[in-house]
C-alpha cells in the first residue's frame, strides 16, 4: 500500500513554495521522495530550500516573478532543466487584494487575475505539453472556498479562484484521456499571510470558527497528506475534482 504513495523518481515543480501552503505541499512531496524544484519571488526562497533539504537530497529552486509572463516561461524552462523532466506540478503561487467592490481598483484586479489565473493556465500549459509527450502527469491547482462562495471585498480573488476550478475541469476533459490527472485542492480558512486580515478580526473570526466543525483555523500542514495523495498513483482515478480542506466548513 505504501508504494502507492511513494514519489521516488518523480520530478515535481511547486510555485509559490517559499512560504505558507505551497511550502508545506512542496515539503510533503520531498518527504515522499520526489525530486523537487521550487519557484517563487520571495527573498527567503533559498533559505527555505536549504531548510527542506535532508540526507544530501538537493532541493532545486528558481527565483522568478510569476506575475511577469516572460519570467513564467523562463522559470519553467529553468526548473525543467534542473529536474530533467516533470511529473508533478503544484500551482500554489497566489495573491490577494481587498477593497469594497464599488471601489476596487482595476489595477489590483489585473494583479490578482494575472498571478492567480493567467499564470496558473500558463504553467499548466507548459507542463501539459511535457506530460502529454510522456503520457503521464499530475497537476494540482490551488482553488479556494471562494471557488464555491463569493466572499466579501475580494471580487478579483473570488473570480480568479472560480476560474481555477473551471480551468481544472476543462483541462481534465482534454488531458485525462492522455494520462494526465488535473485536480485542485480548495483550502478553507487557513492561517497564512493571505488571511492575516481575518485571524483575530472580531467581525469575521467568530463567524468563520463557528461554522467550522473542527473549531479552529487550518494550518498549512493540513494540506500535506492530500498533496502527496493527488501527486501519487494512489489517485490515478481521481480527475477534475475540487477537494475542500476546510475542517468541515462547507458541510454547514
Amino acid at each position: 500500500m505504501l508504494e502507492l504513495f511513494d514519489l521516488k523518481n518523480k520530478k515535481a515543480i511547486v510555485t509559490g513554495a517559499a512560504n505558507g501552503l505551497s511550502r508545506a505541499m512542496a515539503e510533503a512531496l520531498y518527504e515522499a521522495n520526489a525530486e523537487l524544484c521550487m519557484i517563487d519571488i520571495a527573498p527567503n526562497l533559498e533559505k527555505t530550500a536549504k531548510q527542506i533539504e535532508k540526507n544530501n537530497r538537493k532541493v532545486h529552486y528558481v527565483q522568478a516573478n510569476l506575475s511577469n509572463r516572460e519570467e513564467v516561461k523562463s522559470a519553467f524552462a529553468k526548473a525543467l532543466a534542473a529536474l530533467g523532466g516533470i511529473d508533478i506540478l503544484i500551482n500554489g503561487a497566489g495573491t490577494q487584494k481587498r477593497h469594497p467592490s464599488e471601489n476596487f481598483p482595476i489595477e489590483d484586479w489585473d494583479i490578482v487575475l494575472e498571478l492567480n489565473l493567467t499564470t496558473v493556465f500558463t504553467m499548466c500549459q507548459l507542463a501539459g505539453r511535457e506530460m502529454i509527450k510522456q503520457g503521464y502527469g499530475k497537476i494540482i491547482n490551488v482553488a479556494s472556498m471562494l471557488s464555491f462562495m463569493g466572499g466579501f471585498t475580494v471580487p478579483a480573488y473570488a473570480a480568479s479562484k472560480g476560474g481555477v476550478a473551471q480551468l481544472t475541469k476543462t483541462l481534465t476533459n482534454e488531458w485525462g484521456p492522455k494520462g494526465i490527472n488535473v485536480n485542485a485542492v480548495a483550502p478553507g480558512w487557513i492561517d497564512t499571510a493571505l488571511t492575516e486580515a481575518l485571524v483575530g478580526n472580531p467581525d469575521r473570526e467568530p463567524g468563520i470558527l463557528s461554522r467550522t466543525p473542527a473549531g479552529r483555523w487550518g494550518k498549512p500542514e493540513d494540506l500535506k497528506g492530500l498533496a502527496v495523495f493527488l501527486a501519487s498513483s494512489a489517485s490515478n482515478f481521481i480527475n477534475g475534482a475540487i477537494i475542500p480542506v476546510d475542517g468541515g466548513y462547507l458541510a454547514k
